[in-house]
């Protein structure tokens, strides 16, 4: 029902720079927030960056080095990462909080298979 695309991760030196890049397809109707979650081994799931029409949402930990943006006709998601620390090693994960055509009144949240983002020190 829902495709993800997921792109921009890699392995990349402390202090350097990452673009993550997030594409939904399919039977989508609207797209009320798209966001990124992350997940190190041994530790839990945890917000990152989230983006709705009401504003923005960004986990302390990256407040000033990470900038999330959308190109909603595309439904597409960015999250620009800079200043990258070895702390911020994960698979990042998109998210999406949207209704489908077959019943465009009851929003869902859709995963994506994630990206693997590593910070070498």
């Amino acid at each position: 029902q829902v495709q993800f695309v997921e792109s921009g991760g890699g392995l990349v030196q402390s202090g350097g720079s990452l673009r993550l890049s997030c594409t939904i397809s399919g039977s989508v109707f609207n797209v009320y927030g798209m966001g990124w979650y992350r997940q190190a081994p041994g530790k839990q799931r945890e917000l990152v960056a989230f983006s709705t029409v009401a504003g923005t949402t960004y986990a302390d930990a990256v407040k000033g080095r990470f900038t999330i943006s959308r190109e909603i006709a595309k439904n597409t998601v960015y999250l620009k990462m800079n200043n990258l620390k070895p702390d911020d090693t994960a698979v990042y994960i998109c998210n999406a909080d949207l209704t489908l055509y077959s019943d465009y009144e009851a929003s869902r949240e859709f995963w994506g298979q994630g990206t693997q983002v590593t910070v070498s020190s």
